[in-house]
């Protein structure tokens, strides 16, 4: 008898994690620590509020499968670690990925643990929807925080802003920024490339951060000049068609031309015809005439020949 020796996991995942506070502010520490198997491989992650990856490191937990881990001293808050919410995530190698995640807050204070204030800056792009190569176009920005503009120097506001271009490269808009009023910027573009330009405004604020987006497809002719083309071509169009009614006119014209001409041959032919008929008659008449004549001339000749005959 054969006996097949199978492993069957406990359902029961040995994974907790905390973290030493729920809100941080910077030069505070991120200590994260909790239980896993004994001398297990761990991954922990942090995840900013845009989802990206802020920190990314693998501990390993002790022999009683314990670990404590500081994984982060909050810096100032920058475009890349703003303000807002963040996600600590524990992921076991060893416990086929099971992992564990705790929300936590960075902001300017830790006494938003008591009263949660939360900012928000919306960010939107006003961009034509098609352009044309070498012909300038305006890009306009507007930007809020709690509903009213926020108006600070653009290169600082604005100054992680870039373009993606067609071919796949990326061009920073640091530089091209102008203030139309306090909330509310703009910058000129002139496209080199046929294709889908993406304009990716990044806005920063005191500590907090937002991103607006907004594309134009630029053509080889902008749509006025195909507009004109188009109008041009109509017109040609037109003049093609008064041309073709007036020689169809003069066609009929022509054709009524050709009818008399018709007509006028047909009547010729049918007067010749009678001619000939005529000319046939006379000939017969003129036939039955001399017969006669020249019948008697014949007898005459004879005669005379007859009567010479007898002299000799």
């Amino acid at each position: 008898m054969i006996f097949l020796l199978i492993p069957i996991q406990d359902s029961f995942s040995e994974l907790e994690i905390s973290t030493n506070s729920k809100v941080y502010s910077p030069d505070h520490t991120l200590q994260v620590y909790g239980t896993g198997l004994p001398e297990e491989n761990l991954i922990l992650r942090l995840f900013a509020p845009d989802e990206s990856i802020t920190k990314f490191e693998q501990i390993q937990t002790n022999p009683d499968g314990t670990f404590n881990h500081q994984l982060l001293t909050w810096p100032e808050p920058s475009p890349t670690v703003p303000y807002g919410t963040y996600v600590v995530e524990v992921l076991s190698t060893e416990q086929n990925g099971f992992s564990k995640k705790i929300e936590i807050k960075f902001s300017s204070t830790t006494e938003l643990i008591s009263v949660a204030i939360e900012r928000q800056i919306d960010t939107v792009v006003f961009a034509p929807e098609t352009g044309a190569i070498n012909q300038s176009f305006r890009v306009f920005i507007q930007t809020t925080r709690d509903g009213l503009n926020i108006g600070n120097d653009p290169v600082e506001l604005l100054g992680n802003s870039q373009l993606h271009l067609p071919d796949g490269s990326s061009l920073s808009l640091k530089d091209y920024f102008k203030t139309l009023y306090a909330g509310v910027y703009y910058f000129d573009y002139t496209p080199r490339q046929e294709g889908t330009h993406v304009f990716q405004i990044s806005v920063f604020n005191e500590g907090v951060s937002s991103k607006g987006f907004a594309a134009t497809h630029v053509l080889s002719q902008n749509l006025g000049g195909i507009n004109k083309q188009i109008s041009k071509l109509n017109s040609i169009l037109d003049e093609t068609s008064n041309e073709l009614n007036t020689l169809k006119s003069e066609i009929s014209g022509f054709d009524d031309t050709l009818s008399t001409a018709s007509t006028n041959i047909n009547e010729s032919t049918d007067n010749i015809s009678t001619s000939v008929n005529s000319i046939e008659e006379a000939s017969s008449q003129l036939n039955s005439l001399l017969f006669p004549i020249i019948a008697s001339i014949g007898i005459i000749v004879a005669l005379q020949i007859t009567i010479i005959a007898r002299r000799r």
